[in-house]
Parts: C-alpha cells; structure tokens; sequence
C-alpha cells in the first residue's frame, strides 16, 4: 500500500489507530508534538502516557459496559489492551496499570513495527491533502485547536477535567489504614486486597467537608466556563452539592470490614489504588480536585491514615476540548466538511482511556480499509464500539451534547427482558451475549 496515513497525537487512540492500521499494511506516521512542545499535564515524551488515573474501569465483559469494551478490543488485537493486560496491578475486579512501564511498552511496540514512524513536530493547521486522523485527545495545542475551530465554524466545546493526587505508600499509617477490595472483589487475594482503606466517623467527615469547602481553589481564566464532565468531579464540587453527596460517591463505606475495629462501621471511606508495580505509590480513587497545592495538603492530611501523607502528584485541573461529533462527522468518524480527515478518542466527546483507544480502534481500521479501497461498515450499535460510534455520529442530541463514558444506556434494548433493577444481571448478561457474537461477526468481515 503506497499512501501514508497520517495520526496526529501519540495518546490512547492515535497509539492505537496507528497499530490498527500498520498491521493492516499501511504505513503510518505518528505526530507527536511532545517532548518538544510540552503540556503541563505530561511528564514524558512516551505514546499513550497516563496523566489521569492509572485505571481502566471495571473488567467484567459480562455485567458492565467498560469491560464488554475490553473484550472487544482484546478481541480486536487491540495494542492498548494487551499492553495494560502485561502490565496489571491488583484492584479487585477493576483493570489497573503500572502507568510508567505501560506507556514505555506501548512506545517500544510501535517503534518497533516496521510500518509506523514517529515526527516529533507539532501539527498546527488541517491539511488540506492525504489521510489523517486528529486524536490529539483533551490537551489539543491551541494553534491546532483554532485550525479546527476555524474550520468548523463552531464553538470549541470545553470542560475542565481534574486529576487525582498520589501518596507514597510508606507515608500511610496502617494502623489506621486497612487493605480490602469493596466486597472482597477479586479472584485471589491479592485482588481481593487491592485497595487502601482510610476510615472517618462522622465528625471527622463533617470537618473534612467543612475544610474541603472553605480551602483555596484554582481560578479559572478569563472567559473560561467550568462545564466538568461528570465522571470526573473536582471532589470539592461534589461537596458543594450537598454536604452527603461525597459519603454516596467515592467515600461511600459500603462493602468494606474494618481490619483494625471489624464490629465499628465507618460513616465514610477513603479508598486509595495501587498506582505502580511495586506497590510503592497510592491514587486517591475519585479525588479529583482544583483545591491549590497548599490547601491539598493541609485537606488530604486530615484523612484517618494519611495525617503525615507524602505526595508524589498533588492534584490538577486542566482544559478538556471535544467537538460537536453529531455535528461534524459522518459514520466513519470522517470530518463532513474535509473528508481525508478523521477524529478519534476523547476529542470525539468520548470519555475515558478505554474509550479513547477503542475510538483509535475504529479510525484506524476505517481508515485502512479506506486506502485498501474497501470502505468499512461501522461494527452493529448492539456491540459496544458501536454503541460509542453511534452516539458520537448521531445518536446523541448535538445541542446537549456532552462526552460520554460507554454504558448500557446507549445499547438498542433486548426485547422480551425485565426492565427494572431486579432484572438488569440478566438484562445485562443479554447485551454482552449478543454484542460478543455480533462483534465477532462483524470482525470476520474485516479480515
């Protein structure tokens, strides 16, 4: 195959889209603008860095969307995937990676592959000539940003997406600190011990909220909305919808023993991850903040375990760029208006890594196929690529269109099935079903 296509943004789905169609035979050049050009949210030059959490979500293919998701893209050959499988941590029933040696593995295999090469320049117009794809992901550059915006003719839609702070495990007092898995969730111990646990009675959670309320927050610039996506609540925002709404949220003390005092039950929880391999690092789970640095430690030290907490990352706040997909592309992830452009991952209005990258997933296969001269049929909206692809290109309402993590929601329903809480494991078990056998036909197609 003469033609080069061309993927701007080494993150989850340019990675991706490039493994796809390099291993389609096309040959394929990743435009990657960091090191050079540096975004305060990154730490190195490697592709599919992690800036966020370092968690794929839930890796149950059989009662939740996210992991049904996974299954189709290890079903895929997908790189990302296979990668994070290499490179787990322990977190119950959740798909967590060592985020460092992840992207170092994710960069060796795509510098390896005889197909792709990588230009470390940043793109900063849409060019006007040969195949691309843009999946430069929430930290698109400005000059790139005002290219597209220009283009379109519309508002860029933003919202802020906060990061969570990291703690090194040895600062955690354990004789507060207790490690279980919520529901002892996993397969062996070490699964069902995955998580650090952080205890609060009720005046210790009251205090927390009051000083989480009061500490100094990052100001937004002039012009700048705070629209936030909702899975990534800032938690002092959560806190300011209602004093409780953190105790039915991440701090929810549900499913969790007490190792340290079994017959006490905690008012609230604070759950930490394993970030790394060694065990040497802790995210705090859903504690996303735009509290400044100062107030971060002062706040997160009046957690039961972590009063004498040292930080690896204190938390961030950044600005997160989507198009208006429903919009802008057709069915084939294709730029109405410049059809040798393609979008894939978060820019399309998809949240998250997994989602992101099954995005790449399609864009690259679709566009391999399109130089091979043998244009690609979206997969079925019953499978879950195909229920993102669908909402993004479509299905979803363009005035109130707002980036959206895959679930069931978006799966044209099984008929003859029980609605209601009662009835969703088998509701559920009957979408995965169906999405398995549909995506694998569907990829039979492709080969």
């Amino acid at each position: 195959m003469s033609e080069t296509l061309h993927i701007v943004g080494g993150g989850m789905a340019g990675s991706e889209a490039a493994w796809q169609a390099a291993n389609a035979g096309v040959r394929v050049v990743i435009h990657e603008m960091r090191p050079k050009v540096e975004t305060f949210a990154h730490r190195t030059g490697n592709l599919a860095e992690m800036v966020c959490s370092n968690s794929f979500r839930s890796d149950d293919s059989e009662q939740n969307a996210v992991g049904l998701l996974h299954w189709e893209m290890r079903a895929a050959n997908g790189l990302i995937m296979a990668t994070a499988d290499a490179h787990r941590l322990p977190a119950g029933g959740a798909l967590a990676v060592d985020r460092d040696p992840f992207s170092e593995a994710v960069t060796a295999r795509l510098m390896a592959h005889p197909n792709i090469s990588v230009s470390y320049e940043e793109v900063t117009e849409l060019p006007d000539q040969g195949h691309w794809i843009i999946a430069t992901g929430p930290l698109t550059s400005s000059a790139l940003g005002q290219a597209i915006q220009a283009e379109t003719g519309a508002d860029a839609l933003a919202f802020f997406d906060a990061i969570a702070p990291i703690v090194y495990a040895e600062s955690v007092n354990m004789d507060v600190a207790w490690m279980q898995s919520r529901y002892d969730k996993g397969e062996t111990e070490e699964e069902r011990t995955a998580y650090l646990n952080c205890p609060m009675d009720k005046p210790q959670y009251e205090a927390f909220i009051d000083a989480l309320l009061a500490a100094d927050k990052t100001e937004f610039h002039e012009g700048e909305t705070a629209g936030y996506f909702d899975g990534c609540l800032p938690i002092e925002v959560m806190a300011e919808r209602g004093r409780e709404t953190l105790r039915h949220g991440p701090m929810k003390p549900v499913g969790l023993t007490n190792a340290h005092k079994p017959e006490e039950k905690a008012y609230a929880v604070v759950q930490l991850r394993r970030d790394n391999a060694l065990g040497t690092l802790f995210n705090i789970v859903g504690f996303q903040t735009k509290m400044k640095y100062g107030a971060q430690t002062d706040v997160f030290r009046m957690i039961p375990g972590l009063e004498n907490a040292s930080f690896a990352r204190l938390g961030g706040i950044h600005r997160n760029t989507f198009i208006n997909s429903p919009t802008l592309l057709d069915g084939n992830m294709r730029l109405k208006s410049r059809p040798n452009i393609r979008f894939a991952g978060q820019i399309t209005g998809v949240e998250g890594y997994v989602e992101s990258a099954a995005m790449g997933l399609l864009a690259g296969r679709m566009a391999a196929a399109e130089l091979a001269g043998q244009p690609l049929t979206p997969p079925p909206g019953t499978t879950a690529m195909g229920a993102l692809i669908t909402h993004i290109t479509g299905g979803a309402e363009a005035k109130t269109f707002q980036p959206m993590n895959v679930n069931f929601g978006l799966f044209p329903p099984v008929d003859g099935l029980r609605g209601g809480r009662r009835g969703r494991k088998d509701r559920y078990k009957a979408y995965t079903d169906r999405a398995k056998e549909e995506w694998q036909a569907w990829l039979a197609t492709t080969d």
